[in-house]
């Protein structure tokens, strides 16, 4: 269902509508910048460009995904230009281990074998579900969530990420294979089971 447009909305009811949403907009922009005050700045930046252009909101998403595509463009922007970006220190032992998830002919372990999940579409459609989507990236290490948001939030072909973040690309591919199989097993584990339990 299309969200409620905000074209007539006061700076005080705009600013109402997106007070829940700055400590995740703060969180997303920290994983991407050397100091928290570039962080808070960013965000800053991005809330009065969406107050400014908000008449071009129609409500064909949430104001929220609207929100969190102008804060993504300021980050691609400080990429691009190499500019308060954070360091980035690549580090095997710092990646989720999911080794032991596979057998030798790389089928998974019983354990450890992804369940079906009954209507991914409807799913998508839930805003709780972007929710607990959220924290489970943020939960992620450091490195391994910065990879994941710069492909799969940002965009980024692999070449640019691998240029941006200086990696290999066989490091890279690594990273977002891990960090692909750790959501599905917090989404499994903390939405689409709990979605299961009985009240």
């Amino acid at each position: 269902m299309p969200a409620e447009p905000c074209q007539n909305c006061s700076q005080a009811e705009f600013e109402q509508r997106i007070d829940p949403l700055r400590p995740r907009l703060i969180a997303f922009a920290k994983s991407h910048l050397k100091f928290e005050a570039d962080a808070e700045d960013a965000v800053q930046e991005c809330l009065i460009s969406a107050w400014k252009r908000l008449e071009k909101f129609e409500g064909k998403s949430s104001l929220e995904t609207w929100v969190f595509g102008i804060l993504r463009h300021k980050l691609i922007d400080l990429y691009r230009r190499h500019s308060k970006i954070q360091t980035f220190e690549y580090d095997e032992s710092k990646l989720p281990d999911t080794d032991g998830w596979f057998q030798k002919d790389e089928h998974w372990h019983n354990e450890h074998a992804p369940s079906s999940w009954s209507s991914p579409y409807q799913t998508l459609e839930n805003e709780h579900f972007w929710q607990v989507f959220d924290i489970c990236v943020f939960h992620l290490p450091e490195q391994t969530s910065r990879v994941f948001t710069l492909r799969e939030f940002m965009g980024f072909e692999t070449s640019q990420i691998c240029e941006s973040l200086q990696i290999t690309e066989h490091n890279c591919w690594t990273i977002l294979h891990r960090a692909r199989l750790r959501l599905r097993a917090c989404l499994e584990q903390n939405w689409f089971t709990a979605q299961e339990k009985p009240l």
